[in-house]
């Protein structure tokens, strides 16, 4: 029963970490299109920034899905 327990928590655990990743990546992809908007001629400085922000966003979904355990 206990083991039960330990693996619904988790997966628990690793989805919440997909949740929070996807809506990190979200909001990055977000601001990044904002940026582009009201200046143009910066979108090569905006997509570098925005990519390593991606990253580390999906990062932590790779903690929460392998680390968790």
């Amino acid at each position: 029963m206990i083991q039960v327990i330990a693996e619904i928590t988790g997966s628990i655990q690793g989805a919440l970490g997909c949740v929070a990743a996807a809506i990190g990546v979200g909001l990055v992809g977000t601001k990044a299109v904002e940026g582009v908007s009201r200046n143009p001629g910066a979108s090569g400085k905006i997509l570098v920034q925005s990519i390593i922000g991606m990253a580390l966003a999906e990062a932590v979904a790779f903690y929460a899905l392998f680390l968790g355990k």
